[in-house]
């Protein structure tokens, strides 16, 4: 199982503020039966550079590698990057990338998107570098209009929801009706912490398990692989 949104590296955002906070998330996410997880720290253009936003993740990942343990999951670094308006035109945006593949998550504004958004998502994703995961959509379905939602699939960007959406009872028949419909592409737990935003990616699996089907599950995993197989 991949958990595609995570905020495991230590004291580098709003998740994990050190080792040990790592190492909890990472055994949980492990004993939940996650393989790899990517690991998606905040990007904010308007707070750094491209260069010294990686120049700490790296650090960051560097001394959480030197503490865990060779059964511990893959960990694939990446972003969750922060839209604004002219983002195409961000110099190695690229380098933003998840390792290895061309997938970008990118995080969008709480608001209704205008045109020229929708425009730069589409030219963004145009290019053959770049495929674009939109992360956590179940933050913004009812802030567009299903014609927005029906361009972007129409366009290739895919889309990434969280745990929660399953778990949580006022949204659970919306998020399996999304999924049955193939609206939704991939999962993650978005998890920061133990207390208040702790990993339930199992939970969420075990819903799904329930409501469609283990053929269901393991379909998720094989089109989830077969994303980071994508070079």
């Amino acid at each position: 199982m991949i958990d595609w949104h995570s905020h495991i590296l230590p004291g580098i955002d709003d998740g994990s503020r050190n080792t040990s906070e790592s190492e909890e998330l990472i055994n949980a996410l492990a004993l939940q039966g996650v393989s790899t997880i990517i690991a998606t720290p905040h990007f904010y253009a308007n707070d750094e550079t491209v260069e010294a936003f990686l120049e700490r993740r790296n650090k960051a990942f560097e001394i959480l590698k030197g503490e865990l343990s060779e059964e511990a999951p893959e960990i694939l670094l990446g972003a969750e990057v922060r839209y604004y308006r002219g983002i195409s035109r961000l110099e190695n945006l690229k380098a933003l990338r998840i390792e290895g593949t061309k997938l970008l998550l990118l995080e969008m504004p709480m608001s209704s998107w205008s045109e020229y958004m929708i425009r730069e998502l589409i030219e963004l994703s145009s290019k053959s570098s770049i495929k674009i995961i939109l992360a956590h959509v179940e933050r913004y379905l009812h802030l567009q209009k299903q014609a927005v939602w029906e361009r972007l699939f129409e366009n290739g960007i895919l889309m990434q929801v969280n745990a929660s959406f399953f778990i949580t009872l006022a949204s659970r028949r919306k998020a399996i009706a999304l999924l049955n419909e193939g609206s939704i592409h991939i999962v993650g737990s978005d998890c920061h912490n133990m207390k208040s935003r702790p990993p339930m990616i199992d939970k969420a699996f075990e819903i799904i398990k329930r409501k469609l089907g283990g053929d269901y599950i393991k379909q998720i995993n094989e089109y989830g692989y077969s994303l980071l197989a994508i070079k």
